[in-house]
């Protein structure tokens, strides 16, 4: 089946399902579904959960398997509206300004489109054949950020005083994320399909690690998500996410085959796992529990 260029809100689940696992993403039929709906309903998709989990992955993986443009948004603390919506070019318009005044000639309107810098939301809005917008860690930005998404997650527009409403032809894909450091308004909820994603079952794990790790033996990924799966029962500052898991892997396996053997790899390579001393501490206190039949 090809997918490439199709529109993503004809595909059914199943067919979804595969064009994603076909692009390397593994998803479980809950965030297969949450995503099906969101295609064909037209919604933004709120995505939360633990950090390292394939929250962002699933506006990259929607982007190859539709052919559309990705557009990100890095939100952060002090974002404001300017820089993700959309600014005037004060230098171009002061230069404007210099030349007709040199030239003894009318100043003329200085708020026309080519003076508009088009953040992230306005390409998105303006993008004739459609693109996948990833707001990546909205709880990052300040809660009256939120206010300025309204309007375009309701209707895909933006309102721009010196120009008017410029409304979207082809309706973007939006995916949000948020690891939740806060609570985010009702009246941004309101307007996604909202989805958690949960740190995936063995099963699905060892399939994202044999895919991402090529020449990982089964027995090794086994070995491998056990001791990732007995991780996270530790009670950590950070539990490792789906990504930690792949990097522990590659790491391990580029130490196995220097001659580390299998258990003492996966030790070693323990740095791409844990990222705080506390928690490699605890970890290492609980080893043999962990590493034991790794």
């Amino acid at each position: 089946m090809t997918t490439d260029g199709a529109a993503p809100g004809l595909l059914r689940e199943r067919e979804l399902a595969a064009a994603l696992e076909g692009k390397g993403y593994f998803a479980d039929e809950g965030l297969c579904t949450a995503i099906h709906l969101a295609l064909r309903l037209g919604r933004p998709l709120l995505l939360e959960g633990e950090p390292g989990v394939g929250k962002t992955e699933v506006a990259s993986v929607l982007s190859r398997v539709t052919g559309l443009d990705l557009i990100r948004l890095q939100c952060f603390e002090g974002l404001d509206s300017g820089q993700a919506l959309y600014e005037w070019d004060y230098p171009k318009q002061l230069l404007q300004v210099r030349v007709a005044e040199s030239r003894g000639q009318d100043v003329g309107d200085l708020y026309r489109e080519e003076f508009l810098l088009r953040r992230p939301l306005l390409r998105a809005v303006q993008a004739e054949r459609g693109a996948v917008l990833l707001i990546d860690e909205i709880d990052r930005a300040d809660s009256e950020f939120e206010a300025f998404l309204l309007e375009f997650l309701g209707d895909f527009q933006i309102t721009i005083p010196e120009l008017g409403t410029v409304r979207a032809r082809t309706p973007p894909i939006v995916v949000l994320t948020s690891n939740r450091t806060r609570e985010l308004h009702d009246a941004l909820k309101r307007r996604c399909l909202y989805h958690w994603i949960a740190f995936p079952e063995p099963g699905r794990e060892r399939a994202i690690l044999r895919a991402a790790v090529p020449g990982m033996e089964e027995q090794a990924a086994e070995g491998l998500v056990r001791a990732v799966q007995r991780v996270r029962r530790l009670p950590l500052l950070k539990r490792p996410g789906i990504a930690e898991s792949v990097e522990w892997g590659r790491g391990a396996m580029a130490l196995a085959e220097g001659g580390s053997p299998w258990p003492v790899a996966l030790r070693r390579a323990l740095g791409l796992l844990i990222k705080d001393e506390e928690d490699t501490r605890l970890l290492l206190a609980h080893a043999e529990e962990v590493f034991g039949d790794a």
